[in-house]
């Protein structure tokens, strides 16, 4: 027997099995059952059954009209009726319902009655006494199903852990067979497009015609999907537009009219966007509220095909595209994913069975391709004319195309920019003669990278080869083929193949304007072959030549060197490298300025101040040339103001300089400066050949340095070395003299005789010091100093020192100009100018009686003997006194030539009369212009020969 706590306690454990054993039996019946309804109505039992609810409701989410649909539920009043809890509740923002869906969350209620949130159960709440109220979601896997709602007549809505752990349990296990039966509804509703499109490629294979086929798609697909209609459009690329050749309203589109085709057109220029989807093999659809197009797009399709719901598959084939598939719809839709999948399948059977339709055509055009590339390779091999090989293939490959302008392109490295190699086009258009810029970077990896031709359809809205788009469109291109004619990875070569008018191109086009391409870059490659050739004779041409221009300016000393050379050179550089500007910054070691020889100047793009003296120490040009080795590069912008004020050219944009040495340890001379347009580059070989044509000069400009240092040298020496002769003759006449008159005195033995005897001595003291000065001072260079005299003692001295000469010969001496006697001399002296015997000359007065003694020896030596000298004198406005001596003496012509030019120093050692007095004559007149004064030497028509000299007047 039991005691009392032991029944209790068996009583317990009792009531435990049995809640454990109803939850597995309801757990068992909601995996099993496969009835949605029974699922829910035992629910509703088990839940009234195990808990202590009056009012039990379930209902079932729709997602996508976000509404709740009962599907029963249990009242305390079994007469009550249920209808109530089968009615559509469409969930509102802020109510319980909406946020136990979208939070997926419990909620709970104190008072059902009080709750404003809760519409429509106030009530029942009311009615049944319902006060405490949980709203609990049917959730699996973060996917809301419906809604389970108990109320009891309790105040408040919490449960025990245990209670609501069982509760929670059923519910969950409520989810997963809901989930469940829906994943096995949809499973059974799916259509299943493989299998029908197995069918329909079976039943393709049966039909003959392409428009048998195409209607045998579009008839399937509209069954399959079953929109308003269904329709395949075809594309012409020529013209760029759709038009429709199978719809499901009616057949055979594909015979009528092009008029009638027309009116069902759509053009690529008003669906932009649309016909760039197809042919990137993009499907596009447009569902309820939603697009995989941008709006306007949207809005102007469905405008155009009068719908309001569509899906779209293209029809391409080898990247081309033939036309598309759509499935049109009058009101909006929401297009699944099996509906796309059928529809794109679709299209590709499409694409598959069209190829048949032009099968002879295209076996055709592909022989005729195949010829075209041969006759181009056989014009390369017979090494014909490569004009006419260029001719025949551009009239090929245009009428081929359908296309209007043929455009072979080159890159010069030199201007950075495309030029023309070949052109053709139809016989109305006119050559194109612009240039093209350097590729984008962008543009030339897609020509490199690019396994065909690159094709676009619409310049005006295509971003490819922007920096080309102006000038083709002015040209009155629309559409082009580009393709690159270098098997390597190079863009030096380009083809065009150019449309007036937008088109597409195929892919059977790109890919044979692609192997013409490389063909025709055979021919461009020869061609540069003999470009390089002709570059090298070139070269050689200018060597020659500049060899050439030289050699007679080293052997003829009377051509005037500088700066005729470096012209010359400067004018070859230019010819050379074919630069609009050349110019050369020449300075003498010591200078501090140099000085800017003009070579060649094209136009006035490329203005210079020669005038400017350009500062050695700071100017850019020449630091920048003289401190690095070879070729230096600088661009324009990078000059400051104080050379852009000389070189002011508004077209200079690259500058060159290389500098004028012989050997990185000697000193330059010299700069060469070649400029040119913006972006201008030159080729290597053209630049080894001006540094080659540089070095050249630079070793000319420093034999020349050298030869008129040695000139100059040799001319002072010269001047020196008569100077002291004849000063030394002097010296030694007067010593002579002096030396004589004190023998003839003898001992002196009276006054008057010592008197005279002490000024012999001064005398030959003062010879004696002259001497001493003379070599002193004037040891190896000429000291001019600043002395006056009067001219009629100047003429008075000379006279008397070549007096022994004019008895010698018997020559009459006539002095005019002075108005007076000289004093000893039986010469006959002209009084009609007197004030001129008060004239005093100015400089170094020793140097310039020797070269009037020079004159005056010269005069003696040309003269018969009892003939005539005279001497004018004239004084001048410009403080200057003329005098002139003339005789009736003989001269060579070719030596009055010599004195008459104002020669180089070579001649002085050059001079074929080496025992004439030309060499002394050339020698006064050197060193009087350094005298500031000048002499001149002429025959008058009477035969008389004139030595002019002019002496500047002192104060």
């Amino acid at each position: 027997m039991f005691t009392n706590n032991q029944m209790r306690q068996h009583q317990k454990f009792t009531a435990a099995e049995q809640q454990i054993f109803s939850l597995g039996r309801i757990l068992q019946i909601l995996r099993e059952e496969d009835n949605a309804e029974v699922l829910i109505e035992k629910t509703i039992s088990y839940i009234k059954e195990q808990f202590d609810y009056s009012l039990i409701w379930i209902a079932l989410y729709d997602r996508l009209n976000h509404i709740l649909f009962g599907k029963g539920g249990a009242t305390p009043d079994i007469n009550y009726d249920n209808s109530y809890f089968q009615q559509r509740v469409v969930l509102s923002p802020g109510d319980l319902l909406e946020q136990v869906v979208i939070q997926q969350r419990p909620m709970g209620v104190a008072d059902l009655r009080m709750e404003t949130r809760a519409e429509g159960w106030q009530e029942i709440a009311a009615k049944f006494d319902i006060q405490g109220t949980i709203m609990l979601p049917i959730r699996h896997k973060d996917r809301c199903l419906g809604v389970l709602l108990l109320g009891s007549k309790r105040w408040g809505y919490l449960i025990s852990s245990e209670a609501k752990a069982q509760l929670m349990i059923v519910v969950g296990e409520l989810a997963a067979a809901l989930f469940q039966l829906e994943i096995d509804l949809q499973n059974k509703q799916t259509k299943k497009p493989d299998e029908v499109l197995l069918r329909l490629l079976e039943k393709l294979r049966t039909l003959s015609t392409l428009e048998q086929r195409l209607e045998s798609v579009v008839s399937e697909t509209h069954k399959f999907i079953a929109p308003t209609r269904t329709n395949v459009y075809w594309f012409n690329p020529q013209e760029r537009y759709f038009w429709r050749r199978i719809s499901t309203q009616f057949f055979n589109l594909g015979k009528v009219s092009n008029q009638q085709k027309a009116k069902t057109a759509l053009t690529v220029e008003d669906l932009s966007d649309f016909y760039y989807a197809m042919s990137a093999n993009q499907l596009v659809w447009i569902g309820e509220g939603r697009s995989s197009l941008k709006s306007y797009s949207t809005k102007n399709l469905l405008k155009r095909l009068d719908a309001r719901s569509l899906l779209i598959a293209p029809i391409l084939w080898q990247k081309d595209l033939l036309g598309f598939l759509a499935v049109e719809g009058k009101e909006p839709r929401i297009w699944t994913e099996v509906d796309k999948s059928f529809v794109k399948g679709a299209a590709g059977l499409i694409s598959l069975v069209s190829l048949t339709e032009n099968m002879e055509t295209t076996i055709e055009q592909l022989e005729e391709d195949a010829y075209l590339k041969n006759q181009i390779v056989e014009g390369i091999y017979n090494d014909e004319d490569i004009e006419s090989v260029l001719h025949n293939c551009a009239v090929k490959v245009l009428n081929r195309l359908a296309a209007n302008r043929f455009l072979l392109l080159f890159f010069d490295r030199e201007l950075s920019e495309y030029n023309f190699f070949f052109q053709n086009q139809l016989s109305s258009r006119r050559h194109l003669t612009f240039s093209l810029e350097e590729l984008k970077e962008v543009d030339a990896k897609l020509l490199e990278r690019s396994t065909q031709a690159v094709s676009v359809e619409n310049l005006e809205e295509d971003l490819r080869f922007f920096n080309w788009r102006s000038s083709l469109l002015e040209a009155g291109l629309r559409s082009i083929l580009v393709s690159n004619c270098n098997p390597q990875e190079n863009n030096d070569v380009i083809l065009i193949i150019g449309s007036e008018n937008n088109r597409s191109w195929t892919t059977v086009e790109k890919e044979l304007v692609k192997a013409v391409a490389q063909q025709v870059g055979v021919i461009f490659r020869q061609w540069r072959l003999y470009q390089q050739t002709q570059n090298q004779q070139k070269i050689l041409h200018t060597f020659g030549q500049s060899l050439h221009l030289l050699e007679p300016l080293q052997n003829d000393k009377s051509i005037e060197v500088e700066p005729l050379a470096e012209t010359l050179i400067l004018e070859q550089i230019a010819t050379l490298l074919n630069c609009p500007l050349t110019l050369l910054l020449s300075w003498n070691i010591g200078n501090e300025f140099a000085q800017i020889i003009p070579g060649f100047i094209a136009n006035n793009d490329f203005t210079v101040i020669v005038e400017t003296p350009v500062p050695l120490q700071t100017d850019i040009l020449i630091r920048s040339a003289i401190t690095n080795e070879g070729l230096v590069y600088i661009n324009a912008s990078d000059l400051p103001e104080s050379t852009k004020q000389w070189l002011c050219g508004t077209g200079i944009g690259e500058i060159l300089l290389i500098a004028l040495r012989t050997h990185q340890e000697y000193e330059p001379t010299g700069v060469i400066l070649i400029a040119d347009y913006p972006h201008r580059q030159w080729s290597p070989e053209l630049l080894d050949a001006v540094e080659t044509l540089v070095n050249q000069l630079a070793w000319f400009s420093r034999q020349k340095q050298f030869t008129e240092f040695a000139s100059a040298k040799n001319e002072q020496l010269q001047q020196l070395n008569w100077y002291k002769h004849r000063k030394f003759e002097n010296i030694r006449q007067n010593t002579v003299t002096l030396l004589s008159q004190m023998h003839d005195l003898g001992i002196p033995d009276d006054k008057i005789a010592l008197t005279r005897y002490q000024q012999l001595l001064r005398q030959l003291d003062n010879t004696v010091a002259s001497s001493t000065a003379l070599l002193k001072l004037e040891e190896w260079q000429l000291v001019f100093h600043k002395q006056t005299l009067p001219i009629a003692s100047l003429l008075k001295d000379c006279l008397k020192g070549i007096n022994k000469l004019l008895k010698q010969h018997k020559l009459w001496v006539g002095v005019h100009g002075l108005g007076q006697k000289l004093e000893g001399e039986d010469a006959y002296i002209d009084d009609s100018f007197i004030y001129n015997s008060q004239v005093k000359i100015s400089g170094d007065i020793p140097k310039i009686e020797l070269i009037v003694s020079e004159l005056l020896i010269a005069a003696c030596h040309r003269s018969q003997d009892g003939g005539r000298i005279d001497i004018w004198c004239r004084r001048l406005e410009a403080q200057m006194l003329e005098v002139s001596i003339t005789d009736n003496g003989t001269i060579h012509p070719q030596l009055l030539e010599e004195l008459q030019q104002d020669v180089f120093p070579e001649l002085l050692t050059q001079s074929k009369q080496e025992h004439s007095p030309i060499k002394h004559l050339l020698i006064c007149k050197k060193l009087i212009q350094q005298l500031e004064g000048q002499l001149d030497f002429y025959q008058l028509p009477d035969s008389r020969v004139v030595s002019r000299l002019l002496l500047p007047i002192g104060e």
